[in-house]
């Protein structure tokens, strides 16, 4: 425990009937902390890769780096070179392509609504007006 430690310690006590190791007693004491305050992780922009499930996006996306490939210069580079400029390429055409999020999602998840709930929630929102 450090000094600072102290001033939250507020009911110590001392078992004597239970012994840790000879000559030692055990201690028990309640502290006091303050919560403190989460902060919210900073928003990263981030590729919209499931743009490349459209059609018309991945065959634009193929012929963009099929291009790119034949045109760079692979002689003399070993493997971690090689796969760096390939990455480089496949990672620049899909920003270049797909584009980048703008903001955090707004929304939290909802995989649980379907259109039987909202339905639901239609029709309980009918019945409080009438009520």
């Amino acid at each position: 425990m450090v000094r600072q430690d102290k001033s939250k310690v507020r009911n110590v006590k001392v078992i004597s009937s239970e012994e840790c190791v000879p000559k030692h007693k055990l201690l028990v004491m309640d502290m006091w902390f303050k919560a403190t305050k989460s902060w919210r992780k900073k928003f990263e922009p981030r590729m919209c890769v499931w743009k490349l499930k459209e059609e018309k996006t991945h065959e634009e996306y193929r012929c963009i780096v099929r291009d790119k490939v034949e045109e760079a210069k692979w002689k003399g580079l070993g493997v971690n070179d090689h796969w760096q400029q390939m990455k480089g390429i496949m990672m620049e055409t899909a920003q270049d392509i797909c584009g980048m999020t703008k903001s955090p999602c707004r929304h939290k998840e909802t995989w649980w609504w379907n259109e039987e709930v909202a339905e639901a929630v239609r029709e309980k929102k009918i019945k409080y007006g009438k009520w």
